[in-house]
């Protein structure tokens, strides 16, 4: 299994990025999917979440209204719209695959990790 993030980069804070997780060797549309990020110094920390058959999606209520988390079951693939972003926004970004049953907000609950990518925000 392999999940290849990208997108990451520089940007000002107020501007956008879109991340990408393309995934393989695993039933994508059966997986849950979900993006966390990690600071320097700091825990893995839920990003989004979003359902494999429904697409229903969840957000912790601080990041509500500037991430959205999407996907496309034909190009397996997963994406991260980050708006309005803030210097602390700044992190490494891990899409994942959740284990079905697990939650969906613990890092522990995910089988399959990307490399990640870093976003990093200046002010």
């Amino acid at each position: 299994v392999q999940l290849q993030a990208s997108g990451g980069g520089l940007v000002q804070a107020g501007g956008s990025l879109r991340l990408s997780c393309a995934a393989s060797g695993l039933s994508f549309s059966t997986y849950d999917m979900g993006w966390f990020r990690q600071a320097p110094g700091k825990e893995r920390e839920f990003v989004a979440h979003i359902n494999w058959i429904t697409t229903r999606t969840r957000y912790p209520d601080s990041l509500k209204g500037r991430f959205t988390i999407s996907r496309d079951n034909a190009k397996n693939t997963v994406y991260l719209q980050a708006n309005s972003l803030k210097p602390e926004d700044t992190a490494v970004y891990y899409c994942a695959a959740l284990v079905r049953g697990s939650s969906y907000y613990t890092p522990s609950g995910y089988s399959y990790w990307g490399q990640g990518t870093l976003v990093t925000v200046s002010s």
